[in-house]
């Protein structure tokens, strides 16, 4: 299997049709095959079939979710593009470090990488789905692009990506123990839901009034990447504390 198999394409909301089959072609160029679509507000569309120009068989096989969660089952490793940083930061890559980084995970797993609205990019809950950000850096006085050029910049760096690696050849289970590999993405939600459950329990967290606490803490297990093994690790942890007395 090409590690770019793995290598999902996510488009949320997307609201012209024309940029999902512009973005269908920019991937086939650069190798990539994987399209999602999340909730787009026209679709299906002859005028994405005929932007796709050549790339409709892309797009014929493109997925329709109805929410995130679904589109990124079983993926290993997450980024969200976005045009400017936020109140609070994310870890931020440009698209060649973020390249690097998906193709290595891509050899152990799925992984995404997720394009917001045309005119509002990622909302704060998708951000929360991501390890880290990327951003294009374009010229600051005019940093506009198009949505679909946008895929066709991050398609193209993690194509150099592979060809700079050689192609790595994806890892079979034998590679790496189960217990060894990046938690999924639900194993993920399923960890931050009980986090949240036990900081209550523990009178750490106010429900009514959770402020960054959440957010930041996502952030700090984001970058760590845990493996399933340290996930099931945190749950115990989680599970014991909850079992013990209120504060």
């Amino acid at each position: 299997m090409n590690v770019l198999d793995r290598l999902r394409i996510v488009l949320i909301q997307t609201s012209h049709p024309g940029n999902i089959g512009s973005s269908a072609r920019a991937m086939k160029t650069m190798g990539l095959s994987d399209l999602r679509l999340v909730s787009p507000v026209r679709y299906p569309s002859a005028e994405a079939t005929a932007m796709a120009s050549g790339a409709d068989d892309l797009l014929a096989g493109t997925p329709v979710y109805e929410d995130l969660d679904e589109a990124l089952t079983g993926c290993r490793l997450v980024m969200g593009t976005s045009a400017r940083q936020r109140s609070l930061r994310w870890p931020q890559l440009n698209p060649r470090e973020a390249a690097a980084a998906l193709i290595e995970a891509a050899a152990q797993g799925p992984v995404a990488l997720l394009f917001g609205r045309e005119q509002s990019g990622l909302s704060n809950e998708e951000l929360d789905r991501c390890h880290s950000l990327v951003t294009i850096p374009a010229n600051e006085a005019y940093s506009s692009l198009n949505l679909a050029a946008a895929v066709q910049v991050l398609s193209y760096e993690l194509r150099m990506a592979v060809l700079d690696r050689q192609a790595p050849a994806v890892e079979t289970s034998a590679d790496l123990a189960p217990e060894d590999r990046p938690a999924s993405a639900e194993a993920l939600e399923d960890f931050y839901a009980h986090l949240e459950r036990a900081l209550i329990h523990l009178d750490f967290l106010d429900p009514s009034n959770p402020r960054h606490l959440l957010r930041r803490l996502r952030r700090l297990y984001g970058r760590a990447v845990p493996t399933v093994s340290e996930v099931n690790i945190l749950r115990g942890i989680l599970t014991a504390a909850e079992k013990g007395p209120r504060r």
